[in-house]
C-alpha cells in the first residue's frame, strides 16, 4: 500500500476537518464583510441618509441571518454551536476593532470588548437553552418508550 502523499504546508489546513471551526470561520468572514459593507454605506453614501432607519434595519437583519448559521447548523450539538458561534463572533470583534481605528466615534458607542462579551453571552445562552431543551426531549422520549414497553409487557401477561 502506498502512503498518501502529504503536500508541504498541508498541516496548516488540518483545522478545516473540524466542522465547528470551519463553519465559524466562514460565518465570521461573512458577518465581517456585511459589517464593513454596512459601515461603508452608513458613512460614505450620503444618498441613503434620509432612509437611515431602513438601511440599519436591513443591515441588522442581514447580520442576524448570518449569525444564525451556526445555530441552525449545530442545533443538535450545543457545544459545537457555541464553538462555531464564538469563532464567528471573535472574527467580527477583530473586524470591529480594526474599524474602531479608522472610525473614532465607533468606540464611543460600544467598545470591541463589549462586542465580544455580547456575542459570547448570546451564543452561550442559546447553547445552554438548546442543551436543556435536548435533555428534556430525551427524557420525555425515554419516558414514553418505557411506558409503551411496560404496557406491552402487561398486556402480554394478561392474555396468558
Amino acid at each position: 500500500m502506498a502512503a498518501r502523499p502529504q503536500l508541504p504546508g498541508m498541516q496548516w489546513f488540518l483545522w478545516l476537518r473540524n466542522a465547528a471551526l470551519r463553519i465559524g470561520v466562514l460565518t465570521g468572514i461573512y458577518v465581517s464583510c456585511a459589517f464593513v459593507g454596512w459601515l461603508l454605506l452608513a458613512n460614505h453614501v450620503r444618498q441613503l441618509e434620509p432612509i437611515a432607519g431602513i438601511r440599519n434595519l436591513i443591515a441588522g437583519a442581514v447580520m442576524i441571518f448570518l449569525l444564525a448559521i451556526p445555530v441552525l447548523r449545530f442545533r443538535h450539538e450545543p457545544a459545537k454551536m457555541f464553538v462555531s458561534g464564538l469563532t464567528a463572533w471573535t472574527l467580527l470583534t477583530f473586524t470591529y476593532f480594526a474599524a474602531e481605528l479608522h472610525y473614532s466615534l465607533l468606540e464611543s458607542r460600544m467598545g470591541a470588548l463589549h462586542i465580544f462579551i455580547l456575542g459570547a453571552a448570546s451564543y452561550g445562552l442559546v447553547a445552554v437553552f438548546q442543551w436543556v431543551f435536548l435533555l428534556c426531549a430525551e427524557a420525555r422520549q425515554r419516558h414514553i418508550a418505557q411506558t409503551q414497553q411496560t404496557s406491552a409487557s402487561a398486556g402480554r401477561s394478561r392474555t396468558r
